[in-house]
């Protein structure tokens, strides 16, 4: 069993603790959050500092799920211990923080695994199984509305331009680039046009890619989050990743328990392990730069 450690017990740490609980692979060794109300009923060592907890030892891996600006800082910690790392997306809030973060795991020779959770999804694993033999993808469009406000909770960080690293950009971007990715390999960012808030969170934002367009809308009242794909023979194909899931974020639970079955690969393979946190942080910060 590989013994795992979750800092930051926030929103998305439920999915994280009910995968680690009804994994084969994981137990949870460990808890961390600076909310001492957090820690109340976790089945496991609670502590204040992740490097308090790290020093304590017992671990295998870490989990990292904080705020956008401070995924980074802890990760760094977790791979200065030698220890392998799941960081919630995006991998950092700056691309040069990420990219130290991969030199720190080579170096290490442990894996750095970024959480893109959506390529999980039952309805997109699907529609990327329908496209094996068929024709070649000519375009795809990746659409992630939400109301940001609703979707956060209690994590108001995510209104926070500084914390976020931007808005939607930055973290519903890097899910969304990331299943351009899964679908269309490497692509490169043709233009952006970004729509801000009077706290300079980018609330509504078009990325246009090589055959893709990524839409996002942190203003939406309701929530949509689909995939289209047109092929070369004029086939219009379809993913709407909230089908069959009609409670609050009902699909979250198996794409949790899907990404930390990968994760168990990666922490095997080690420092060889590669996925797509460090290229989808290039494009969102050349988002930016562009916008600016």
């Amino acid at each position: 069993m590989i013994r795992v450690g979750v800092v930051g017990l926030g929103v998305i740490s439920r999915f994280y603790l009910d995968a680690i609980e009804h994994s084969r692979e994981f137990e949870l060794a460990a808890v961390c959050d600076r909310y001492p109300t957090s820690l109340t009923g976790v089945a496991a060592p609670g502590y204040r500092d992740h490097r308090a907890m790290l020093a304590a030892g017992g671990l295998d891996a870490v989990i990292v799920t904080t705020p956008n600006d401070i995924n980074s800082r802890v990760s760094k910690d977790v791979l200065d211990a030698g220890l392998p790392v799941c960081v919630e997306k995006p991998l950092a809030a700056k691309l040069v923080d990420g990219e130290e973060l991969a030199d720190l795991a080579a170096t290490r020779d442990v894996a750095l695994f970024t959480a893109f959770h959506r390529r999980y999804n039952r309805n997109v694993r699907a529609l990327h199984d329908k496209l094996v033999d068929a024709a070649p993808i000519t375009s795809m469009t990746v659409r992630y509305w939400e109301e940001i406000e609703e979707q956060a909770g209690a994590d108001v960080w995510y209104l926070d331009a500084a914390s976020c690293g931007g808005g939607c950009v930055a973290d519903n971007g890097a899910n969304a680039l990331d299943l351009v990715h899964l679908f269309l390999g490497p692509v490169a960012l043709r233009d952006v046009r970004i729509t801000r808030d009077e706290y300079d969170v980018d609330r509504r934002a078009t990325l246009e890619l090589d055959r893709a367009t990524v839409d996002l809308d942190w203003s939406f009242p309701g929530e949509v989050k689909e995939i289209e794909v047109r092929l070369a023979d004029g086939t219009l194909l379809h993913a709407d990743m909230l089908a069959g899931y009609p409670k609050y974020k009902e699909s979250l639970w198996h794409e949790y328990a899907e990404l930390l079955r990968d994760f168990a690969r990666a922490v095997h393979q080690g420092g060889s392990w590669r996925d797509t946190g460090l290229t989808t942080l290039a494009l969102v910060d050349e988002c930016y730069r562009r916008e600016r």
